[in-house]
């Protein structure tokens, strides 16, 4: 990749920008740095965001930099927090930790890639601690504008999540970063990178700072517990499904941001069937996409059931169509059911109902459908 699109495509600021491209320039092999804390098990696409660029970085000749935040993780990113974070045991850190790894190598070379754990200079070292503590006043912690809004509301805001961001910037000096890597909401810990670089006396990082990816809610940026996401390791065709749900103003940015292709596609509707054909390719395989894809043609398009409906053995034979949807889990309580079927949105063996006191006998294999992408065969 060029030093045009490293530092410009889906990048929201440099810093600083010219004496970045002077040193991609000069030919020296570059230490590029992305930190990443362990608070959940699985990926999805807004995390490979910066991973994609480490990737172009890594691609381009230079050194990847992993850290997983092992230590930094106890406490948590305080960015952009309206609260204070949960704190994670070291039993929830470490089963987080058996799946990252394996899920990072579906974009970054791990055989090149520098894996470091922040651990290793934290765990147990108090003096350095009270060291990095003394070389950062509380005034300057204070100025993070998300701290500023909690105070406003009422909010506290605790001495350890004012720490989070000096040990984030200690990770800098720890490697030795020429380069740092991350979201736009990461600047106040990216900038302290910087700072605690020249109080060690070391040369001040770069800093490349990415949007956030938007989620499906069109609002929000992406995030497993909003239920906006897309995870990595989901199953091809429920990858697909939900990229087809990307609100249409979102495309753009999910091309410059999920992949290294440019819309090309006028109409909202094909470039999505595109999208969806190259994460599903990116992240299970060409086939899987073309299959994903065919799919739900076959299912949205066609109006055809899926192929792989999952199957819902029940105890009885006669049911009411209300208790029905709940007891299988397509409604969360019998109002909504009634809701449901009077929207016309219930049908069985393909057959759309509307009595709400009907019984419904299930036969060998019974077809229940609610809405337009819940299915269960019922026996």
């Amino acid at each position: 990749m060029d030093i045009k699109n490293l530092l410009e495509r889906g990048v929201e600021e440099a810093i600083e920008k010219e004496h970045l491209e002077k040193a991609l320039k000069s030919g020296k092999k570059l230490r590029v740095k992305l930190g990443v804390d362990p608070t959940a098990p699985d990926l999805h696409l807004g995390h490979t965001v910066p991973l994609r660029k480490l990737r172009q970085f890594q691609d381009a000749g230079h050194k990847a930099v992993l850290i997983i935040g092992d230590f930094t993780a106890k406490i948590g990113d305080p960015s952009g927090r309206d609260k204070t974070r949960p704190q994670l045991s070291d039993k929830e850190i470490k089963q987080n930790l058996k799946t990252y790894l394996d899920q990072a190598k579906k974009v970054l070379d791990i055989k090149k890639t520098e894996i470091r754990y922040n651990s290793e200079w934290f765990e147990g070292k108090w003096k350095l601690l009270l060291e990095l503590m003394g070389n950062v006043s509380m005034e300057r912690v204070m100025e993070r504008e998300d701290f500023q809004k909690r105070i406003k509301a009422g909010q506290e805001v605790t001495m350890i999540e004012a720490l989070y961001p000096i040990l984030q910037g200690y990770d800098s000096v720890a490697v030795k970063a020429d380069i740092e890597v991350g979201g736009v909401d990461q600047k106040f810990n990216l900038l302290m990178g910087r700072r605690l670089q020249r109080k060690y006396d070391q040369a001040e990082q770069d800093v490349v700072m990415l949007p956030l990816l938007v989620g499906l809610d069109g609002v929000k940026k992406m995030s497993k517990s909003l239920g906006n996401y897309i995870g990595i390791t989901e199953a091809p065709n429920a990858m697909f499904g939900k990229i087809m749900s990307v609100p249409d103003e979102l495309i753009g940015q999910y091309y410059e941001l999920c992949t290294d292709g440019k819309r090309t596609i006028g109409d909202p509707r094909e470039a999505k069937l595109e999208l969806g054909k190259i994460i599903v390719g990116m992240y299970h395989s060409a086939k899987a996409a073309e299959e994903a894809k065919e799919e739900f043609i076959r299912v949205f398009s066609k109006h055809e059931a899926p192929t792989d409906i999952p199957v819902k053995k029940l105890e009885s034979r006669i049911w009411n169509l209300v208790d029905l949807i709940v007891k299988v889990g397509l409604a969360s309580s019998k109002s909504e059911a009634r809701r449901l079927i009077e929207q016309g949105g219930v049908k069985i063996n393909g057959e759309t109902q509307s009595d709400l006191n009907k019984n419904i006998k299930i036969e060998k294999e019974t077809l229940l459908q609610v809405g337009k992408k819940r299915f269960l065969k019922l026996k």
